[in-house]
């Protein structure tokens, strides 16, 4: 005989139940089931076989296996002892597609929804869906898009699975109208607008985007406006509220941002005290907050940082630092106090590496700085950091000292690394207004094997200028960061294009072998020995100082040359510095046995100083001494040349200088070149920082060999130019006016140049 019961969830909520006489369990079977396993029902049911099912156990059976949410029918029945489970799946989510889409990447949005239990192979659910759903929405939201429509449509496919489909209609994205900052009377609202990230449209935000409203820039922008009150001496500067409103057409938004300034505070005194462990002397040097400013809570931050890092420096890892206001609201004065508790000293028990399972580990540790058993040093540690960053091996460099357990002066130094592909195959292009069309190839790998050494194959062409070459640098040759590097190479040079210069071809092939010896963190010495075969043409309107160089020494050369270079880069940002230092110093020697026997000595240092947070100072100083040796005179084509968008604007590339008969220049043995250039925010774009205007004064001037520098035969210009990072490269604009030009000089007021020029 077969009997059936059912309990309703519905019942089941309500405690009740159909009743039936208990039995005892002699088997247990489960109908239904098409992707679900037989053992995985049996594990989530509370009863077994041997037990007997009564009302309760009855419902807490169906109850278990409703709440696994792989099923949305549960029936039992029983026959003869043998418990028949019935059940009737959920469908699997087979896909998910999206049509509409195109403000988020399907990977993105996908990644997303796997968080909430929506991914293709898991079990459909539709409050799972709807969430899919307003999560979307909110995600339109918060970059601006306030009309758009998610609709998500569910189609059943073979095999119990259910296809999802989300069909968007994005809209168009609502624009900032109109910030209004409501409140203030210290600073012009117009100033405090021109610190936000978030502006009303203009000419650049069809690529930035800062024209749509965005929570989290919103956000940022808050704090913007925070720090500047704060850095200003406005101790209880508060912001009381922010309205967000849309209009009726959820096309314009409208932000309104109300502030309390409150008083201007300044400095009355500052204090130490705690565990001076460095004595009161030493740790008031690294305190920038004096007695009589007024408060920036930027230089607080500064004082207090740097007595951590100072004092971790020293061992002490888990030193604790506070600053302690004392406030005089009547007078608007504050005193600090800056309470420090070092802690205990502790070292460096072990230096362990995870996560590079295809860098060698003595890759890694040859640029660790902290030693194993050492003091802590939170410097050494910091410039580890540094050293790994710079590799360019890896996506991201983690570094955790934890406590070693049991202890409490010691612990582990973690260094752990995401890497990431060092193959490359690169093309890329570039236009310079000397230079012409450039284009670029390369196929490098910098990690071969793991081993942490270089290779590459590189191609550079322009119409001038065309370079093949084939290096490989091994940079630590020997354990104390020797490095030692060959390239091979295939140069021509073409100045047929240009009008400004002597017309003349050269072929050039040859070996380099260099080796790089550091002489500290930050300098380096390099040392290079090569051979080149040159090949010269002259064109027929030739210089007459060119054809008695070929008269006199043919028109195939074979130079041994050596050379030393000496550099120090503390730049900031290899495209917009904003601050630091680069010096080089470089010496070019053609040596006995070839050919052609010369030397050239180049020296430049280039100074940038931040003068405010958005003006900065660049100075630039660059000087060439060239000349021949042995009785014999410097190579013309190794000739100096200025003029042009990299050295003095508002003249052509190459044409300052000497001059031949049909009035080109012909370079000469001396180099001169200086600018000083202001660089300032680009009005009505905020605090974008992909672009930036100048205003430059550039002098330079080329001389022959055996004449000295003279004011007569420098070139000045002044001009405007423009910096821009953009989607395809670096791009780099200038309007020059030359200031004392001569007659046969060759001016361009328009110069740019589009990538990076090697």
């Amino acid at each position: 005989m077969k009997s059936r019961f059912l309990i309703p969830l519905l019942m089941l909520l309500t405690g009740r139940a159909f009743a039936f006489e208990p039995f005892t369990i002699k088997d247990i079977r489960v109908e239904g089931i098409q992707r679900t396993e037989a053992g995985t029902v049996f594990s989530y049911m509370p009863v077994k076989v041997g037990d007997t099912l009564d009302d309760e156990k009855a419902a807490a059976t169906i109850k278990a296996l409703f709440a696994t949410g792989f099923f949305k029918d549960v029936r039992l029945e029983y026959e003869n002892g043998v418990l028949i489970v019935q059940v009737q799946e959920r469908p699997a989510i087979g896909q998910i597609e999206f049509k509409g889409m195109k403000e988020f990447s399907k990977d993105q949005i996908k990644d997303g929804f796997k968080q909430i239990g929506l991914t293709e192979g898991r079990t459909f659910d539709r409050a799972v869906l709807d969430k899919a759903e307003q999560e979307m929405k909110r995600q339109y939201l918060s970059r601006g898009k306030y009309a758009a429509e998610v609709k998500t449509t569910v189609t059943p496919l073979e095999r119990n699975r259910v296809a999802v489909q989300f069909d968007v209609d994005e809209g168009e994205s609502a624009k900032i109208r109109q910030i209004n900052i409501v409140g203030t009377s210290a600073y012009r609202e117009k100033d405090l607008l021109s610190l936000l990230t978030l502006t009303p449209p203009n000419l650049l935000t069809w690529y930035t985007k800062n024209d749509q409203y965005s929570k989290q820039k919103l956000s940022g922008d808050l704090e913007t406006l925070r720090s500047y009150y704060l850095n200003r001496g406005y101790l209880e500067f508060n912001i009381d509220s922010t309205q967000v409103q849309i209009s009726p057409d959820k096309q314009d938004i409208y932000i309104t941002i109300n502030v309390s300034e409150g008083k201007r505070y300044t400095v009355s005194d500052v204090k130490v005290a705690g565990e001076l462990t460095l004595g009161e002397k030493d740790l008031r040097k690294l305190i920038s907050l004096h007695s009589g400013e007024v408060f920036s809570r930027e230089k607080l931050t500064e004082s207090t940082k740097a007595i951590s890092d100072r004092l971790g420096n020293d061992g002490y890892a888990f030193a604790n630092v506070n600053a302690v206001p004392d406030l005089d609201k009547v007078n608007q004065r504050v005193a600090f106090t800056f309470f420090i508790d070092p802690g205990r000293k502790v070292y460096v028990r072990r230096i362990a590496m995870s996560g590079n399972t295809k860098t060698r580990d003595e890759v890694i540790r040859r640029e660790v700085r902290q030693s194993e058993g050492g003091w802590y040093a939170q410097d050494k540690i910091n410039r580890t950091r540094e050293r790994l960053d710079h590799l360019d091996y890896f996506k991201e460099v983690n570094i955790e000292t934890p406590a070693v357990p049991g202890t409490t002066d010691q612990v582990d130094m973690n260094i752990s690394v995401e890497e990431k592909s060092t193959g490359s195959i690169m093309a890329g292009a570039g236009f310079g207004s000397g230079e012409g069309l450039i284009l670029s190839g390369s196929i490098s790998q910098s990690n071969v094997l793991g081993s942490g050494n270089f290779l590459a194959v590189q191609v550079n062409t322009s119409k001038i200028n065309k370079v093949y070459s084939l290096s490989y640098t091994n940079p630590y040759y020997t354990d104390d960061g020797m490095s030692l590097g060959f390239e091979g190479y295939i140069r021509d040079t073409d100045t047929s294009s240009l009008s400004t210069v002597t017309s003349y071809t050269t072929k050039s092939k040859g070996v380099n072998m260099s080796t790089g010896v550091p002489l500290n963190e930050t300098d380096r010495i390099n040392f290079g020995l090569g051979y080149d075969h040159t090949s010269l043409t002259l064109a027929t309107t030739a210089s007459q100082s060119y054809v008695d160089f070929v008269n006199t020494f043919g028109t195939t050369y074979s130079t041994l040359n050596g050379s030393v270079s000496w550099a120090r880069d503390s730049l900031n940002n290899r495209v917009m510095p904003t601050t630091g230092i680069v010096q080089r110093a470089s010496t070019e020697v053609g040596l006995p046995g070839g050919n052609l026997q010369y030397y050239k000595l180049n020296y430049q240092q280039q100074w940038y100083h931040p003068l405010t947070k958005d003006y900065t100072l660049m100075l630039n100083g660059e000087i060439g001494l060239a000349n021949g040796l042995g009785g014999k005179p410097l190579p013309f084509f190794k000739n100096y040349y200025a003029g042009g968008i990299t050295s003095v604007r508002g003249y052509k590339a190459g044409a300052l200088g000497p001059k031949d008969t049909n009035g080109n220049a012909t370079g000469g043995a001396r180099r001169l070149v200086t600018n000083a250039e202001l660089f300032l925010p680009m009005p009505g774009l905020g605090q974008n920082k992909s672009i930036r205007l100048s205003a430059f004064f550039d002098a330079g001037e080329i001389v022959p060999a055996g004449t000295s520098f003279s004011t007569s035969a420098l070139r000045y210009s002044t001009g405007l130019g423009l910096t821009w990072v953009s989607p395809v490269g670096p791009l780099r604009f200038s309007l020059g006016f030359p200031l004392n030009a001569k007659p046969d000089d060759k001016r361009e007021v328009f110069q740019f140049q589009l990538g990076s020029v090697f």
